[in-house]
């Protein structure tokens, strides 16, 4: 029986009843009249009995309908109020959070302040640079590095923070293999590659796309890269943030002179839904945005 009943039939039939009008009852609802005598004859039709005699001077309830009305109000204000407790309980920063990020020094920060100003979360964190999509399953946040368009994943992604990145040698590899001034040229030349997180090996310039270059040396991490770059052991695409100081002194040299320049470095973070997250994602995200912006300010 009750599959073969809409909720929106019994709320009509509340306010019809409650109003006795067929007109009020769909003011108050912000409903076409025609739908509310509709949803009544239907409910009427679904029960097999008149609830409500009409006639062009009035309107009473039936037995029925009365037994209807007073059996179905307090199940209705219960049904209001579980629905209310739910969408408090979704607005609670509680609960077990379970995360994969890179091992980055404000990120710890971030994620400590974050468990110690809210104590009912759980913390669980897995930190990987490159994690496998199947780890996903079971984590309500990955946080990833990304150069130029992340494949779909079904999740939402979202842009953390953004670093500009560059080419760079130093002075004394740039003499030795004559500064390169196209795409074409760099990539035959000694590089320094990622060995499996962003995409491996190819270069990913924001006009030509994935460009794959000659690598002796593949590392999963900017540290590296950039020590290796300082031994002249090939050029590397490091973000702007992390070399400022080294092409200041002169001790890394930007290749200015190519026709295109490296997507950007980018940290996102990808959770699942996407119309309706849930409050503790929410809030974490917020604080670690707080904490970045605090951070590169």
């Amino acid at each position: 029986m009750l599959e073969n009943i809409e909720l929106q039939w019994l709320l009509s039939f509340q306010k019809v009843y409650e109003q006795l009008s067929f007109k009020r009852a769909a003011e108050l609802l912000q409903l076409p009249k025609s739908n509310i005598s509709r949803h009544v004859a239907l409910l009427e039709q679904a029960l097999n009995t008149r609830l409500l005699e009409r006639t062009t001077r009035k309107m009473v309830a039936t037995d029925a309908g009365d037994r209807l009305y007073h059996g179905l109000a307090p199940l209705l204000i219960a049904m209001g109020d579980v629905l209310l407790e739910a969408r408090q309980e979704a607005d609670v920063i509680a609960g077990h959070l379970k995360v994969i990020t890179p091992d980055l020094p404000f990120m710890a920060d971030a994620m400590a302040d974050f468990c110690y100003q809210n104590p009912n979360i759980q913390l669980s964190c897995d930190t990987q640079l490159n994690p496998e999509e199947g780890l996903l399953e079971g984590f309500d946040l990955l946080i990833r590095f990304g150069r130029g368009s992340i494949a779909d994943s079904g999740w939402v992604a979202r842009e953390l923070v953004r670093w500009p990145s560059c080419v760079v040698a130093t002075p004394s590899l740039m003499t030795y293999h004559t500064t390169p001034i196209s795409i074409a040229e760099l990539a035959k030349l000694p590089c320094i590659t990622s060995l499996s997180v962003l995409q491996g090996m190819p270069w990913r310039f924001k006009q030509a796309g994935s460009v794959n270059v000659s690598s002796c040396y593949k590392v999963n991490s900017g540290y590296m890269a950039k020590a290796a770059a300082l031994k002249g052991l090939g050029f590397a695409i490091l973000p702007l943030e992390s070399c400022r100081q080294e092409l200041a002194d002169g001790t890394l040299m930007k290749v200015c002179l190519l026709e295109d320049e490296p997507e950007d470095l980018v940290l996102y973070a990808l959770y699942s839904g996407r119309k309706y997250s849930l409050a503790k994602v929410k809030a974490f995200l917020g604080h670690v945005q707080a904490v970045i912006e605090r951070h590169y300010a």
